[in-house]
């Protein structure tokens, strides 16, 4: 049975990939002086320079889980085509997409007894969920099946590496992940927090780096030390608009690690909003998380 692998906005993949693939995409929604917007539509590009912009300018940013009745929709289109559906969701440790998806898709079986209707949480964020969907399109390409496929990605999750730094604190303290003394001691002092996902999908704070430059070499330094053959390995790099410290990030690993392919793409609104402008992070699959 033909299936269609459908994921959420959160995956940060490029319009590239997610046409290559065919991806189906559920856009989580974020809102800008009281005016909602959508973190992805098909065939039209948000202006992620000048949200960013938005954002170091003041403008207060909010977010919210996918509009569930358009979620619906898409299922339906899907299921109403013959096609049985992965879905592929965002950590639930950050957000309620997942379980919220998961939901609806389990009242849809009962509607739909002859299709497969299976969600795997990926626990992973940004282009941590992006690889993971990236590999399991690869998977599906090569013939794998729905079983298979979900299979691989409950395999892989847990060596699907996530590690980011931020350049302004402030931005994690509005979004609850940090204290405000945290915050504005680490703006102070220039410390740059390097973090990762860990295997329930959570943020977790790791080390402190004085310095952005410092920063970077520490990604770099957690990829050296569990990356399983890197340099056959397409890396994936999101960032917050700052295409400087990805070239640098970029050139560091070519160099110590011998890697050549990247994709690379900005964070989408929806985690931007939290993350903030200056956000770098790197994905990779390693021996562990």
């Amino acid at each position: 049975m033909s299936y269609q692998i459908v994921t959420d906005s959160a995956c940060n993949l490029t319009e590239e990939t997610i046409d290559a693939f065919g991806l189906e995409i559920l856009p989580l929604t974020f809102m800008v002086d009281g005016v909602q917007h959508r973190s992805y539509l098909k065939g039209e590009k948000t202006d992620l320079r000048q949200f960013y912009t938005m954002m170091r300018e003041g403008k207060v940013i909010t977010t919210s889980l996918p509009n569930m009745q358009e979620t619906e929709t898409t299922l339906r289109r899907v299921l109403d085509t013959g096609h049985d559906v992965l879905y592929l969701g965002f950590s639930s440790a950050l957000s309620g997409t997942y379980e919220a998806t998961k939901l609806l898709m389990k009242q849809l079986a009962g509607e739909y007894p002859d299709r497969t209707l299976c969600a795997v949480e990926t626990f992973a964020a940004s282009g941590g969920e992006g690889m993971l969907v990236y590999l399991a399109c690869k998977k599906k390409e090569a013939g794998a099946s729905l079983e298979e496929v979900a299979d691989f990605v409950r395999e892989t999750r847990d060596h699907l590496c996530h590690w980011f730094t931020v350049d302004d604190l402030m931005f994690l303290f509005r979004g609850g992940r940090v204290s405000r003394t945290s915050a504005w001691a680490g703006t102070l002092l220039n410390i740059k927090p390097v973090m990762h996902v860990d295997n329930e999908g959570r943020l977790v704070p790791v080390e402190k780096a004085r310095g952005r430059r410092k920063a970077i070499k520490a990604l770099v330094d957690h990829m050296e030390q569990t990356a399983i053959d890197p340099a056959n390995q397409t890396i994936f790099i999101t960032h917050g608009d700052c295409i400087e410290d990805v070239v640098l990030l970029e050139s560091e690993i070519k160099k110590r690690l011998g890697c050549t392919e990247f994709v690379v793409n900005y964070v989408d609104p929806v985690i931007g909003a939290h993350s903030g402008p200056g956000t770098l992070a790197l994905f990779f699959v390693g021996e562990h998380k």
